[in-house]
């Protein structure tokens, strides 16, 4: 047993600065296995490392897509390590092989998370969605399935189920991504929009997109230029902008 904070260290050097280095990584099959169990940022760190031994060393884990669902929950969208948990999340949904209840369980749990996740998440996660969808067509069927449900008691999708085929995704329909394109944030709104239309069929580059943060989002807002709307106003006069009011001779609007 290792403290949390000595796994996260080890976890996070171990793809680059260890296994490469090793005569035999397959040695790290069980320490790895172990930590993808304990659940939080320890299984996100070791992704890195079991994909590694999954690609490259013949790794077998039955489980595998089962617990990295089991991951997806609302503090993805906010932990430190969001960007590396999708770019390998991106590459383990990836295969054309995998089956539609899968991958529709995936896309489904990640837009239900999406309803309350932050505006420089939502514009990273919507063109992931996206981009699952040109992968999987036998997936298009959650956008455009009609008279979807019309409250989320309605929704067949089990979002407590832990097992992706016990879930009924692939019953239900994205009515998630259709609430985002009323979206305060209007950027937001656009890209979730992008679902009304036909998709490409060239995936979008999100690479760009996982390190985004509120900061970068909220200088980008300030940095526009601002359209002069012409308005027609009553000049103030006095504190409550009445001519002759008692206010007016003892205040003054500087």
């Amino acid at each position: 047993q290792l403290p949390p904070g000595l796994y996260k260290k080890v976890l996070v050097i171990l793809h680059d600065s260890v296994l490469p280095y090793m005569n035999e990584p397959t040695l790290m099959m069980d320490f790895l296995t172990v930590a993808y169990g304990i659940g939080g940022a320890i299984s996100l760190l070791a992704l890195n490392g079991l994909f590694i031994l999954i690609h490259q060393h013949n790794l077998e884990y039955p489980d595998f897509y089962k617990k990295l669902y089991s991951l997806l929950d609302p503090s993805i969208y906010h932990v430190k390590y969001r960007a590396r948990f999708f770019h390998l999340t991106d590459l383990f949904l990836s295969s054309s092989h995998l089956p539609a209840y899968l991958v529709a369980a995936f896309i489904k749990r990640l837009a239900r998370l999406a309803l309350t996740a932050p505006p420089e998440a939502l514009l990273m996660i919507i063109p992931f969605i996206c981009n699952l969808f040109r992968r999987h067509p036998a997936c298009r069927v959650l956008v455009h399935r009609p008279g979807g449900p019309a409250d989320m008691s309605e929704d067949p999708y089990i979002m407590e189920e832990e097992e992706p085929s016990e879930s009924r995704a692939l019953q239900s329909s994205l009515w998630e991504i259709q609430s985002l394109q009323n979206h305060y944030h209007p950027d937001v709104a656009k890209a979730a929009a992008v679902l009304n239309q036909s998709l490409s069929e060239m995936e979008d580059d999100i690479s760009g997109l996982l390190e985004l943060s509120a900061s970068e989002l909220f200088d980008k807002e300030v940095k526009k230029k601002a359209v002069d709307v012409p308005l027609e106003f009553e000049q103030v006069r006095g504190l409550f902008g009445k001519k002759n009011d008692i206010f007016a001779e003892h205040f003054s609007l500087d």
